[in-house]
């Protein structure tokens, strides 16, 4: 590896802004911003708008909503009935 090409890569705590779960892990993003974490260091926290904690597809809280007949328009445009073959 060539060396002075390669971001610094530091210890970083990714705060959920919805859900208010912290994570610890190394990045290559900083930030003014400094949070005490458990062990008593502090160290640079980024806020994230949504992570596995708040999105839907990882609480189970998603749902597929139907809006205008997605669905109905879609077999009727192809001829599909709307009763399930075997």
């Amino acid at each position: 590896m060539k060396p002075g090409i390669h971001p610094v890569s530091r210890p970083v705590v990714f705060r959920d802004r919805a859900s208010g779960f912290t994570l610890l892990t190394r990045s290559t993003l900083d930030s003014q911003r400094m949070i005490e974490w458990e062990d008593g260091s502090t160290y640079p926290v980024v806020d994230v708008e949504i992570s596995s904690a708040s999105h839907a597809a990882y609480t189970g809280t998603s749902r597929i909503v139907d809006t205008a007949g997605r669905v109905e328009r879609f077999e009727r445009r192809y001829g599909r009935s709307v009763t399930a073959r075997p």
